[in-house]
């Protein structure tokens, strides 16, 4: 983050303008609408450039994915019916730690006299902020010209040291305000106790070097705080085997010798379940124990023989540290160059996959078709996967870099994947940009594909159609009518959308054929309409059923 420059005959709108561009944030996603036009047209004569978008749902779930790329990102609405929309999507940036600004208009503190009804307004003029205040890590209503610019800074901040959402209000009568005073900036530096530091580093040191079959299990901070060199650094000094969470797939190259793929408890490949809970030190790091994470609670693991340090905690057997940063904590982990004390077993690492060979006339089925698009993956590509079997079946994806898979791991929004996709593009334009979406979740978000198309990103968008909520079916098996959904020419919106190229595919060759023409061309999005057998699943989505099904049966009595 650079330093600011000076505040002196700034505006409010135009310091946090300012400062958004200090943490980094090029672009900023949203709607406009009467409360914040002021505050867009600010933005519209500043550097940032302003991403509309064709709902606020979308804008935020576009967000949340510049965010995962870009370390933070800016998201801006109006009031209420702006503000309200998007919670759906700053609550799954919350959940999975994606460093979200929102940045909400509010009416103008003259038009509050006497509390008239005014548009858009619900219940009193706190009922937003109230809202977002259990939705972010931080918030401020910026109100008062002398205090402002520091709630700003405080809000920024925070955002940056916790990797949560947080939130700022303006009323629209204060956007173009120059305080009187503007105090100079005071960079937040979070507490830390270097004597517990120490004492934790050398704990973990001496349980990792002195176990038997000692294990780095990856979590998605170590992305969010971009950790992958130190861990990388750990990994290959100490000669010790990494496996990662599903919300932390591809926080390192999968194509790495000391990488044994995802752990997911019995979910997982089974002989990456049984290194890790046969471990007498799993290292979990950044790691967050969610049910998904954890293989629907079907992980072994024993927390007297667990090192679990994440940004919020960090808990060696069942000694607890504070004021222990995960980053600090890390580094000097690291520069210890660990050397456990005997050789390690042999850890499941050399994972390659059978040459996959075409067979032209068969039905396309999702197994194939993942392992299809798993040849044509390299270094420029990043995958963005929606849940359901967008999720589990990529999980069989070989990711060859850092940051090359997105999805909702933990929070499984529906709808997260075509504007992610846009979200994704707009922070690395030199990428090539795979979002896998279900039928049901492209019906709820798809459209933003006219953002796509309007900004001529060639986004390849690969439509899952087994006519209806697939997962769902298999956690509650029979006919029923709630779990179908009508079907669309998905293949045939490039024409209502006015560019990009549909593909129809039922067979393996046609999606060959759809995949490689897709991949050439760079004029615009492609969109692969996939028809799958009703029945069709991965085998990561058929055992996870089964697992939650048995809570599913229970609770509706059958």
């Amino acid at each position: 983050m650079k330093d600011s420059t000076s505040s002196a005959s700034l505006s409010i709108g135009q310091y946090l303008i300012q400062r958004l561009q200090d943490y980094g944030i090029a672009d900023i996603f949203g709607i406009p609408g009467d409360y914040v036009l002021s505050f867009y047209t600010m933005l519209e004569e500043s550097p940032i450039n302003t991403v509309g978008c064709t709902r606020e749902d979308c804008a935020g779930f576009a967000a949340d994915a510049y965010a995962r790329i870009r370390g933070m990102s800016a998201l801006c609405v109006t009031y209420c019916v702006g503000g309200l929309s998007v919670c759906n999507s700053v609550a799954g940036a919350f959940a999975e730690k994606s460093p979200v600004v929102v940045i909400s208009g509010s009416p103008g503190l003259r038009e509050r006299i006497h509390n008239p009804l005014l548009h858009h307004m619900v219940r009193n003029w706190r009922t937003q902020y109230d809202v977002f205040e259990k939705l972010c890590v931080a918030g401020a209503e910026l109100n008062d010209p002398l205090t402002a610019f520091r709630e700003i800074d405080r809000v920024l901040a925070t955002c940056q040291r916790f990797k949560r959402p947080v939130y700022l209000e303006i009323p629209r009568d204060m956007v173009h305000v120059v305080p009187e005073i503007s105090p100079p900036y005071e960079q937040h530096v979070p507490q830390t106790d270097p004597r517990a530091i120490a004492e934790a580093v050398a704990e973990a040191a001496r349980r990792i070097e002195q176990a038997r079959q000692p294990v780095f299990l990856l979590g998605v901070e170590v992305h969010r705080f971009a950790l992958q060199d130190v861990v990388l650094k750990l990994a290959e000094e100490s000669g010790i085997p990494m496996a990662a969470t599903m919300l932390g797939k591809g926080v390192v190259a999968e194509t790495h010798p000391l990488y044994m793929g995802l752990y997911e408890g019995a979910l997982g490949r089974e002989e990456v379940t049984k290194y890790v809970e046969e471990s007498d030190c799993v290292v979990m790091l950044g790691t967050f124990m969610t049910d998904i994470n954890l293989g629907i609670y079907t992980a072994k693991l024993d927390i007297a023989d667990c090192i679990y340090a994440t940004s919020e905690q960090l808990r060696i057997r069942h000694h607890h540290y504070h004021d222990v940063p995960l980053p600090e904590f890390l580094s000097q982990l690291a520069d210890r160059g660990l050397k456990p004390n005997a050789p390690l077993p042999a850890a499941p690492t050399d994972w390659n996959k059978e040459p996959f060979t075409l067979q032209p006339e068969q039905p396309i089925r999702i197994s194939r078709l993942i392992d299809r698009l798993d040849e044509q993956l390299d270094d420029t590509t990043i995958v963005v996967a929606d849940i359901g079997d967008s999720l589990f079946a990529s999980t069989e994806l070989t990711t060859h870099g850092r940051s090359e898979f997105l999805s909702p791991a933990y929070y499984t929004s529906m709808g997260f994947a075509v504007p992610a996709a846009l979200g994704v593009q707009v922070a690395r334009p030199d990428a090539r940009v795979v979002a896998i979406v279900g039928d049901g979740a492209f019906q709820m978000t798809g459209m933003e594909l006219s953002n796509i198309v309007r900004r001529n990103m060639s986004v390849i968008v690969i439509v899952l159609d087994n006519h209806g909520y697939g997962t769902e079916r298999l956690l509650h098996p029979g006919e029923y009518e709630f779990n179908a959904i009508h079907g669309w020419q998905y293949h045939e919106l490039p024409k209502v959308l006015g560019g990009g190229t549909g593909y129809e595919v039922r067979t393996e060759g046609d999606f060959d054929r759809a995949l490689t023409a897709a991949w050439a061309d760079h004029s615009g999005p492609s969109i692969l309409h996939v028809h799958l057998d009703l029945k069709d699943c991965s085998q990561a989505l058929d055992r996870m059923a089964k697992m939650m099904s048995r809570t599913v049966v229970q609770s509706t009595g059958d």
